[in-house]
């Protein structure tokens, strides 16, 4: 008797574990209340798809493909992970309604390589590239599409970069004082005026002559200051990744 008990043992134990359900990851992981669940991740989750994996606190959320691949092996689901992705982005978002359309498949994105604060610009070593199961309609295909600019609201770490994140950082408003210089063949003249609007670095906008009332048009260069002439055309052909990097 005890050599057909230890018999069926080894032939257990020899065995193949028992595989999991099959299940496949979404082409657009939505998460709609901030508590990322496996049924937000896979198609076909079934019971475990109340398993919770992670949280988002922002617009989107970057998970680890080998962590939830090992959470979803713990609640009986198997995720074979063919495409090799390494890092799955889960953004804000809800399978009731439409949803913006995605790049589908083990595709590059961009993500934040630290946490932002709202107004910070850019700078080239702040964003990097990244694996990732999908990629928003606006993700930005070059990363001089986001450098130079400023972050609309804080932004965490390792977040997929999206253009909605930031906007062109005004560095004058309207109604500020506002210095205009021209440089040519060594002449410099300048002249102090209001400014009729706001703009960024490389903007065009309107300037009030404090003297003659006049209003002209100039480049601003920074706080309080912009050119015209030779200067604002030199201005104008940098990008903003060169803004970001003076």
């Amino acid at each position: 008797m005890r050599t057909l008990i230890l018999a069926a043992v080894l032939v257990l134990a020899a065995a193949p574990a028992l595989a999991g359900q099959a299940v496949t990851l979404k082409s657009d992981t939505l998460d709609a209340d901030g508590l990322i669940t496996l049924a937000d991740l896979f198609d076909g989750a079934g019971a475990a798809g109340k398993v919770a994996v992670a949280t988002r606190s922002g617009g989107s959320a970057v998970l680890d493909a080998g962590a939830v691949q090992l959470a979803a092996r713990r609640a009986g689901l198997d995720w074979a992970n063919a495409e090799g992705i390494r890092r799955i982005v889960v953004r804000a978002g809800s399978d009731g309604g439409a949803s913006a359309p995605v790049t589908r498949g083990n595709v590059e994105i961009l993500t934040y390589a630290r946490s932002l604060s709202a107004g910070e610009m850019v700078q080239p070593q702040d964003v990097v590239w990244a694996k990732a199961a999908a990629a928003p309609s606006d993700a930005p295909r070059d990363a001089d599409a986001v450098i130079g600019m400023a972050a609309k609201r804080p932004l965490r770490a390792g977040a997929a970069v999206s253009t909605r994140d930031v906007s062109a950082p005004q560095v004058i408003k309207a109604g500020d004082a506002v210095t205009v210089i021209y440089e040519a063949g060594g002449v410099s003249l300048a002249l102090e005026g209001k400014a009729m609007g706001a703009g960024g670095i490389g903007d065009t906008i309107a300037v009030q002559n404090t003297a003659s009332k006049k209003i002209i048009q100039a480049t601003a260069s920074g706080p309080g200051q912009a050119v015209v002439g030779p200067a604002a055309d030199q201005l104008k052909s940098l990008g903003r990744a060169q803004y970001a990097q003076r």
